[in-house]
């Protein structure tokens, strides 16, 4: 599946020995920050995507805003990154929406999936190297399977209309160390997040699906496991392996994706490798609106799309969303967007007119805020304490550029 358009993002020039030389972030599984990525080399990161049957709303770009801060971080500091990202192109919800509204399902896969990219290229969020569709993964989820087949955690359920296949999660090593919730809201939330632990047949009720068999009236292929579609975290599972190998850097998504999700598809590549599925899981907070949380099943929902249509400037609407911490959970209002409106402005209005202090402090404190928790309220905060101090003096052509080139870097926001 095509990405979506990668801006160019220009290298900042400006040397800073004093900021951090390394990224923290929060590993939601040892419940601390802790270093990720490597010292020199590549860092290799995956983030969940959508499922492509209603526009990219907040919440969705809350959460790539926060990881296009770490994969900005980590250029900063002169790694290498390899970013890859699935995108659930058949799916229940998805399916579902297509009968409502009579679409065919792939032509709404599509659209959606193309909304999605063209917000994020609004955004300047740079692009995964490998952005991948369910259906296009179907071949590796099927090997992925078959290679757990031997360890006998892969089961079919008894059931001679619908003999699904699961994986035995509680058997899985290390099972329960991504969340670490208890035996009870684990089975509470996996029925929540549309988990299925009573279906009868499993050998556990946090066993998870991972091949269902085909129905009538759905998409289904063939394989060697009969014909069917792969379940949802044996695609991530699958996709991450294959684009980045075993024991990554990171796994990121939103809170609700810690269980079951990753805890799934932890165990899953633990299991097939041997090896940590990945290093750190690192989440981003929830955004409500009207006193809850973003949901497309709720509609309480403001969508980037329609606030571009209303002429928000796409530099604005990032720079709200970077005015909340990643992890933290908050409520969009319209003053977030004319606070940042007011703050882009100010900004670009300081830069131009040239009278500036020591690019070297800015960038100093702006990535020492970055590399510790992706802290960029602080960053941002940074920003304007440094336009309003006094002893700026004029600025030259030069140092105006190396801000520009600093905030496009690090923040991602084009003055």
């Amino acid at each position: 599946m095509k990405a979506w358009q990668a801006p160019r993002i220009p290298q900042s020039v400006v040397e800073t020995p004093q900021a951090p030389a390394r990224v923290r972030v929060h590993d939601t599984s040892r419940s601390q920050l802790v270093e990720v990525g490597p010292e020199q080399g590549t860092a290799r990161f995956y983030v969940c995507g959508i499922t492509p049957y209603d526009a990219t709303h907040l919440g969705h770009a809350n959460t790539y805003v926060a990881f296009d801060l770490l994969n900005r971080t980590w250029r900063d500091l002169g790694l290498e990154v390899v970013y890859a990202q699935n995108v659930t192109d058949v799916d229940d919800p998805l399916l579902e929406r297509a009968a409502q509204t009579g679409q065919d399902w792939t032509e709404l896969a599509l659209d959606q999936t193309q909304l999605f990219r063209t917000d994020m290229e609004a955004l300047r969020v740079l692009p995964p190297d490998h952005y991948v569709g369910a259906v296009e993964s179907i071949p590796e989820v099927v090997a992925l399977l078959e290679r757990l087949r031997p360890t006998g955690l892969v089961y079919q359920v008894h059931d001679p209309e619908h003999p699904d296949w699961y994986f035995a999660c509680s058997e899985g090593e290390a099972f329960g160390t991504v969340a670490g919730l208890p035996a009870d809201q684990m089975v509470s939330r996996f029925s929540q997040m549309g988990g299925d632990p009573e279906r009868p047949g499993k050998r556990h009720p946090l066993d998870c699906l991972v091949w269902r068999m085909a129905r009538e009236g759905e998409p289904s292929w063939e394989s060697s496991l009969g014909r069917g579609r792969p379940g949802w975290h044996i695609e991530c599972t699958a996709i991450a392996l294959e684009h980045l190998g075993a024991h990554f850097d990171v796994q990121g998504g939103g809170s609700d994706l810690a269980f079951p999700h990753h805890e799934m598809c932890a165990v899953e590549g633990t299991s097939a490798t041997g090896e940590p599925f990945a290093s750190a899981y690192v989440h981003s907070g929830m955004v409500a609106l009207d006193g809850e949380k973003m949901s497309k099943s709720k509609g309480n929902l403001e969508l980037v799309s329609r606030l571009r249509q209303q002429g928000r400037d796409p530099m604005a609407i990032r720079l709200a969303l970077l005015d909340h911490h990643y992890r933290s959970d908050w409520e969009w209002t319209a003053g977030d967007i004319e606070r940042a409106e007011q703050r882009l402005a100010r900004w670009r209005e300081a830069v131009e007119a040239g009278a500036l202090g020591d690019v070297v402090e800015l960038a100093t404190r702006v990535r020492t805020a970055l590399r510790t928790d992706l802290d960029a309220p602080a960053a941002v905060a940074a920003v304007d304490a440094w336009l309003g101090a006094a002893g700026a003096t004029n600025a030259t052509d030069d140092d105006r550029a190396a801000v520009r080139e600093l905030l496009d870097c690090t923040l991602g926001i084009l003055l």
